[in-house]
């Protein structure tokens, strides 16, 4: 059976999940979702993806470490699915272009996407090792040594 982040994303864009008050049509949900979907569904492509926005992005996020762990761990063999499809969907959210707030405005751009990988995180935070966090760790350093940050 393919993983896709859907499981986790029921709800996305219905009126229980409050989408509806955030100025996205149901045109737009099926839009992001589908693009979501389609970039879960190809793995390979998430991780290139992940990785040239993060490299441009990482001296100015200030949840850069934690966004490099919950990837680490979403990739993990070890990783359960449920605990998958709930950071694959935050970190596919955090790399489509299509968002709630624009990633481009200033100081706000990417609360959303913090907001996003937050509660990930939080429903899955005991699957995220010390091994994670460190390799996390160990990889945002080498990012921001190499760019002089």
């Amino acid at each position: 059976m393919p993983f896709g982040y859907k499981a986790a994303w029921a709800t996305a864009g219905s009126a229980d999940a409050g989408s509806a008050d955030a100025g996205w049509s149901a045109g737009s949900w099926a839009e992001a979702e589908a693009r979501a979907q389609r970039l879960a569904d190809d793995e390979q492509t998430l991780k290139r993806r992940f990785w040239r926005k993060l490299r441009v992005l990482a001296a100015r996020l200030p949840f850069a470490e934690d966004l490099i762990a919950a990837h680490y761990c979403a990739f993990d063999h070890q990783t359960p699915v449920h605990v998958k499809a709930a950071l694959i969907g935050a970190i596919a959210y955090f790399v489509l272009p299509a968002d709630v707030i624009p990633d481009v405005l200033p100081i706000v751009g990417y609360t959303d996407d913090a907001a996003m990988l937050a509660a990930a995180i939080r429903l899955v935070a005991q699957h995220i090792t010390p091994d994670h966090r460190e390799a996390a760790r160990q990889t945002l350093a080498r990012m921001r040594g190499a760019r002089g940050f």
